[in-house]
């Protein structure tokens, strides 16, 4: 009974996020369409490859013809912050066996993951059951809205004009506002906006030199760093 509870209210914790993934997983189907790829395609897509920004980058290289390998690589390191981010979340399941970690590694995404570290500035302990319902509901409504978006497709040729492209965005900001203020009761802002500024500083001065997305990793282990550093 206690594990059925813990699973249900990680699907409740899950609702900001399926809330998201309505609107961006029907923007990415819309595109996915545009770029001539069927519905069980895409259906495949996000099943497998399960990776928001990827999935969009997928579709672009497909129409440009783009090799496999090309692609593969591509998506590898659009999603290479999947790592840090898995590696980080282990550390809330110490005692979790072996392949239940794998389980919840493979279906974290940085939606999941963000409201994982919010349920945990709230309680210690963090059940793998939970983050099994955070995990189903957001895979779930992913699969389920890009495939839609996708059949839909031919009637919404430009989703940007409803506004679908900042979905993910606002998304961000709605799950991040409200950990940040859980944060702000249990550390002093200071310590919070030095590692904000350092994190912006290191991806701005790295973005001219490298990829956006390795400049998100690089900069995303110097802020935990800076964390680590000011930790009492």
């Amino acid at each position: 009974m206690w594990v059925r509870k813990e699973f249900e209210q990680g699907l409740v914790a899950a609702t900001p996020t399926v809330l998201g993934y309505a609107s961006i997983g029907l923007a990415c189907g819309v595109v996915s369409a545009n770029s001539n790829i069927t519905a069980v395609e895409m259906g495949l897509m996000s099943l497998l490859v399960y990776a928001g920004s990827a999935q969009f980058v997928m579709c672009a290289m497909i129409v440009a013809g783009a090799p496999l390998l090309s692609i593969a690589v591509t998506v590898f390191f659009i999603n290479l912050r999947n790592f840090l981010m898995s590696l980080h979340t282990t550390t809330f399941f110490e005692g979790n066996h072996l392949m239940s970690n794998l389980l919840i590694g493979s279906f974290l995404t940085d939606e999941s993951y963000a409201v994982l570290l919010k349920e945990t500035m709230k309680r210690e302990q963090i059940s793998p059951s939970w983050m099994y319902g955070n995990n189903l509901a957001s895979y779930a409504s992913w699969v389920t809205f890009t495939v839609l978006g996708n059949i839909l497709g031919g009637l919404i040729p430009s989703p940007e004009r409803l506004g679908l492209d900042f979905a993910l965005i606002a998304m961000f900001v709605g799950i991040c506002s409200g950990q940040l203020e859980t944060m702000l009761s249990q550390h002093s802002m200071q310590k919070i906006a030095k590692i904000l500024f350092a994190v912006a500083v290191s991806y701005f001065g790295l973005a001219s030199l490298v990829s956006s997305y390795l400049a998100v990793l690089i900069s995303t282990i110097i802020g935990c760093l800076v964390g680590v550093l000011l930790d009492d």
